[in-house]
């Protein structure tokens, strides 16, 4: 089969829009637990290359599994499998989503709390906006820039308490997960497409692979080839990292994508930084001040706002 052939049949995205929310909110909780099995694990050990390695190590077998199991549907079905092209996008996509902007978030974690973390990490909307209007022929609306507004003043109000209590660690922590959360931005782009190309499930299996051995070939250049020494109860926390933090929720994200527009799976995941507060809160004993609840409205009001706003934009034009 010829890779025209293959690009030329893409997979249709599923029906029932109602599903795709279901699937985003439940991945967008599941991920909120990421950053508290990962404090847990650096009470015994702050070494981001080796959570992420062994995250992602436990992780593989799961999407190697499911990947190949995709790829039997697709022949069973008789549709061509993907060409080379979007194969290799989809795992240069994996390691953009997947291990680059991971890596800059666990490295993130070692500095700040969970709570500040979640919440840097939530912009990533904004930079969509940018990145779209940059690189994709998107556009930027007053309401974005008003919804931008309004998120950038809650992250300030809330880094600059942090930086009065933690100083230059709030600064360090902050710099990356921003990091990440441009990495994951432009991820979220790209994604789109191929999925249509090949299937959430399909192209989650790659993406995640690619990552998770980029990942693995990280740690063993930096930590020269020597087995990390960790408790049992620290891989607890990793394998608890990997299933429900990583493995579910991944799917989850990209089984709502091909259902729902990046815009309204950006609006419903403003739940995500609520529940890692609670869960930071109540397993972390992390404080929660009232400039942290203004801080923390505003960033969900803002995010939620511009994601709202995109979302019924194309309405308006059609209905024009």
């Amino acid at each position: 089969m010829s890779e025209t052939t293959t690009e030329s049949a893409p997979v249709t995205a599923a029906p029932l829009p109602w599903l795709g929310y279901a699937f985003t909110a439940m991945g967008a909780a599941l991920f909120s637990s990421k950053a508290i099995f990962i404090k847990l694990a650096y009470l015994e050990k702050s070494d981001a290359a080796l959570m992420l390695a062994l995250r992602m190590m436990m992780s593989l077998p799961f999407f190697l599994a499911v990947g190949l199991y995709a790829l039997y549907l697709h022949r069973r079905a008789g549709r061509p499998y993907p060409s080379r092209r979007v194969v290799a996008l989809a795992c240069l996509n994996g390691f953009i989503g997947y291990y680059v902007a991971a890596y800059l978030d666990f490295a993130g974690l070692v500095f700040i709390t969970a709570q500040l973390e979640r919440l840097v990490l939530f912009t990533y909307p904004v930079f969509v906006m940018l990145l779209g209007w940059l690189f994709f022929k998107g556009r930027i609306t007053l309401r974005g820039l008003i919804g931008a507004g309004i998120t950038y003043s809650g992250l300030a109000l809330i880094f600059s308490s942090g930086v009065s209590v933690d100083g230059w660690n709030a600064v360090i922590g902050t710099i990356l997960v921003l990091g990440a959360a441009l990495a994951f931005a432009l991820y979220q782009l790209l994604a789109k497409n191929l999925i249509s190309a090949m299937g959430s499930t399909l192209f989650t299996a790659i993406a995640m692979s690619s990552a998770g051995v980029a990942s693995l070939v990280h740690y063993a250049i930096t930590s020269h080839g020597v087995g990390p020494a960790v408790s049992s109860h620290y891989l607890m926390l990793v394998a608890g990292c990997a299933f429900f933090a990583t493995v579910l929720p991944a799917f989850f994200i990209n089984a709502g994508l091909g259902r729902i527009t990046p815009q309204a799976s950006s609006m419903i995941s403003t739940l995500s930084p609520l529940v890692t507060i609670i869960l930071a809160v109540i397993f972390l004993g992390e404080a929660f001040t009232f400039v942290d609840a203004i801080g923390t409205t505003l960033i969900v009001l803002g995010v939620g706002f511009y994601a709202w706003s995109d979302a019924r934009a194309p309405k308006a034009t059609t209905e024009g």
